[in-house]
């Protein structure tokens, strides 16, 4: 009798291997760790065990990436920054391991919406704007790169703050980001350290050459690390985010509970963990002061004392500590490492003063980004040396040394001299956190070639003349596998297939997008995908501001942090104008426009919380204002966070980047939105001159004065009374403010801008007024000629190849760190 053959099923492809792997490990999450089904799991259940599921696949190649770098005592790059602005991370770490498809079929297999279930991840809240943002790009490209890497920061527990708006007001809430857990990090119970504060100095010394002590702190706070692994593109290798929480070893004194004195108890372990509690502290107080420096020195010294035991462990000598080790300083937040550093090599590991001193300078680098004063740090010498006595000895030391030496090569003017020392001494004594990181730097960069030619001209100008700290350019980039792959789909999706996939790869190849920039079929296909873009954006702006826009409109976008310099009050004193032109001429024809704003203030910035005040009081009698017909919205957008930029970027028709020439270091958001197609109108500064050098002088906006024209008019103390009695129109923009047109509860309310605009004029919001209005004009006129709008539109796609982030951080590697980069 013949045998019954079976027939066998069809072999699984690797596609459907992986993604039945998929659904039983997502699975296997919900019911092992979580302790749920599929019958009561919620979409923020889901999320979590998507994420427990796929932080496993990058563990191993986390573990591979690491014993790599210690087997072959490869160099290692640690990046130190007060921000890292990461956003969301499960569809970053799908896209990165190219496995966004085979998850979402896994999930829908479960029941599970994967949209929903994405939305349910809450933004981290460990950054506030472009710093935190460009750390996060760095951190994603130095792993796409195969570069070892450690990022630094704080494990901030409730972030900067969530903003909300009362009445047009900004209200500062708690973040709440870690209320459930984070899935994506590992808590290390060793190593940690201890971080000390105040206390007494024991001076040992010894030889000339030695400037040896003994630091007692009055009190110790442990820095606990929590690692979040970051995933390189297409999972090649992974490096760590290291965050520091801070904890007290002994969280409550039992005596005093037991005593009735609850609140004392505890007073210890509140003003420890205070340190990671919340991202930039109010410091307009002496207490947030203090707070501020306490939690640069903890993350700071908990880093280097990280890194030097790793070298130790597998180095077994700090000699060559610059040849495997890169330390880069992003801002000035953690310049303390330079005092720090020298601490650690002349107090706990015996080494000269002058052998430590040239092992710093070998190790660290410092990364510039501000030339406001003050953003470039500087502490009162009476808080310094109560907090960090020992340090204040060596900065001192450091100083009288430099002094010396400065003195020696024939500096000898008074003024000079003070202008390069480590202490300000007119009036209450500072010390001047970035003329430390200069002087015990290796390398110095700026981040645009304006910022870097404004800070060998200025800031640094005297110090670069007494060392031998190199200042280089490094324009910032960005990451466009966040801010083109995963932000805007339907345009990747156009462009791969136009291109292939290869382009995800070689974002130089986004040139030979130039050549469709006038194919009809695709102009059209582009189009849709920005159509689409904003339909979907619109139901977000109702959602959160309860605004209805259409999507036809010209989306005109300025999302940024609430800053003077960045003049969101130039253009809303813009919008004023463009609302009475329209109100005087009803019968003439006006460009659909949606003004679009998102961004927070500083919770001690009085005036720029007044600037949000006025665009939500503008927008209020604007929006409400039958004759418009809906022509003219006016939005402000609350809690402007990475997620939110994602959303924003894609549908914007306008970039807004007209901060003061000369103000803004760089900027990385006109690359995003000139990488997704948005026009650029903007001044001539910060990475603004490399846009329009890269897209071309005709795909840009620009006006204003220049950079040099600014400092004259600061020089001369421009007053905007003169720009207004030259323009009728501003004039009467002013006058409305002036009357409480916009403020009829409180017809005073705006009487500190108008002052500000009719006096010395700072940030040239009058002087450039009339040059931002013609310009806004030929904006109108260009979007009413289709085929040259969105040709202009294409181009700035294709030609914005070079800001990647991963071209900015090889040239870090080549010409500051001396690592390879793949």
């Amino acid at each position: 009798m013949p045998q019954l053959r079976l027939r066998q099923p069809p072999p699984q492809t690797s596609s459907e291997a992986l993604e039945n792997e998929l659904r039983h490990a997502i699975h296997s999450k919900l019911v092992y760790e979580l302790g749920k089904t599929g019958d009561n799991a919620g979409d923020y259940d889901w999320y979590q065990a998507t994420a427990l599921a796929v932080r496993d696949r990058i563990v191993d190649i986390w573990m591979k990436s690491r014993a790599e770098a210690e087997n072959r005592k490869k160099k290692r790059v640690y990046y130190l920054s007060i921000e890292f602005l990461i956003g969301k991370l499960l569809f970053d770490t799908l896209t990165n391991l190219r496995i966004v498809e085979p998850t979402k079929r896994a999930l829908e297999s479960l029941g599970v919406d994967f949209e929903r279930m994405r939305a349910a991840e809450p933004d981290a809240a460990l950054g506030n704007g472009g710093l935190g943002r460009l750390a996060a790009c760095f951190m994603d490209s130095m792993s796409a790169l195969g570069i070892p890497a450690y990022g630094y920061g704080i494990r901030y527990e409730n972030g900067l703050f969530e903003q909300r708006l009362q009445d047009g007001w900004q209200q500062e809430l708690p973040e709440d980001w870690l209320a459930r857990g984070n899935p994506w990090e590992f808590r290390r119970t060793e190593p940690h350290y201890s971080i000390g504060f105040g206390g007494a100095v024991e001076y040992i010394g010894g030889d000339h050459k030695t400037a040896r002590a003994v630091w007692y702190p009055q009190e110790r706070v442990d820095a606990i690390p929590y690692d979040t692994p970051v995933a390189g593109w297409r999972g090649k290798h992974v490096n760590a985010l290291r965050l520091w929480s801070a904890r007290i070893a002994t969280p409550i004194h039992l005596s005093a509970f037991n005593e009735g004195d609850y609140g004392g108890a505890v007073a210890a372990r509140a003003r420890a963990e205070a340190i990671s509690r919340v991202l930039y502290p109010n410091d307009a107080t002496s207490e947030g002061q203090e707070l501020r420096l306490r939690q640069e020195y903890f993350f700071t010294a908990a880093s280097l004392q990280d890194l030097v035991r790793r070298h130790l462990d597998e180095h077994g000598t700090l000699d060559n500590l610059p040849d495997y080790c890169a330390v880069q300083l992003n801002d000035t937040h953690p310049a303390i490492a330079v005092a720090e550093l020298m601490r650690l090599l002349v107090d706990e590991h015996d080494y000269s003063w002058d052998k430590a001193w040239a092992l710093t300078r070998g190790t660290l680098n410092y990364t510039n980004h501000t030339l406001l004063p003050e953003a470039l740090e500087t502490w009162p010498v009476e808080l310094f040396g109560r907090l960090l006595p020992r340090h204040l000895q060596i900065i001192y030391l450091i100083n009288w040394i430099h002094l010396q030496q400065t003195t020696a090569r024939g500096f000898t003017d008074a003024d000079f001299v003070a202008n390069v020392s480590l202490i300000h001494e007119n009036g209450d004594k500072r010390v001047r956190m970035a003329h430390l990181a200069f002087l015990g730097s290796n390398c110095v960069n700026g981040v645009s070639a304006l910022h870097t030619d404004l800070l060998r001209k200025t800031v640094f100008h005297d110090l670069a003349e007494t060392t031998a700290t190199r200042i280089v350019n490094k324009t910032n980039g960005i990451t466009f596998r966040r801010w083109l792959y995963e932000a805007n789909g339907a345009l990747t999706r156009l462009i791969t297939e136009t291109l292939g996939e290869s382009v995800l790869d070689d974002p130089a190849r986004l040139r030979e997008l130039e050549a469709r920039a006038s194919d009809a079929s695709f102009v059209a296909r582009y189009q849709q995908a920005r159509q689409a873009n904003k339909a979907r954006l619109a139901g977000v702006v109702r959602a959160a501001a309860g605004v209805q826009v259409d999507p036809r409109a010209l989306f005109d976008v300025h999302i940024k942090r609430i800053h003077e310099y960045k003049r969101q009050l130039l253009n809303v004193l813009e919008t004023i104008a463009l609302y009475q032109e329209m109100k005087a001429r009803p019968d003439k024809v006006f460009v659909p426009r949606v003004k679009l704003f998102a961004g927070k203030a500083a919770a001690s910035y009085t005036r720029a919380k007044l600037i949000i005040k006025l665009i939500n009081d503008v927008g209020r009698i604007v929006n409400a204002d039958p004759a418009l017909g809906g022509r003219l919205k006016v939005v402000f957008v609350p809690n402007y966070s990475a997620s939110l930029a994602e959303q924003i970027i894609p549908a914007a028709d306008i970039s807004e980047q007209i901060s003061t020439a000369g103000m803004e270091a760089s900027g990385t958001g006109n690359m995003k939105l000139a990488l997704n197609g948005a026009i650029t109108i903007g001044t001539l500064d910060g990475a603004n001159i490399e846009i329009r050098e890269q897209v071309g002088d005709d795909n840009v906006v620009i006006f204003g004065l220049t950079a040099t024209q600014v400092s004259e008019r600061v020089a001369e103390k421009f007053e905007g009374s003169t720009a207004v009695a030259q323009s009728a129109r501003l004039a009467r923009v002013v006058h409305a403010l002036a009357a409480g047109e916009f403020s009829p509860d409180d017809p005073n309310r705006y009487s500190p801008i108008v002052q500000a605009l009719l006096e010395y004029d700072h940030y040239m919001v009058a002087a450039d007024f009339e040059s931002y209005w013609e310009a806004q004009r030929s904006i109108d006129r260009l979007w009413l000629t289709p085929d040259e709008w969105w040709r202009k539109n294409i181009l700035n796609t294709a030609r914005m190849g070079w800001f990647s982030s991963d071209r900015t951080i090889r040239e870090y590697a080549r010409d500051i760190w001396n690592v390879p980069a793949g």
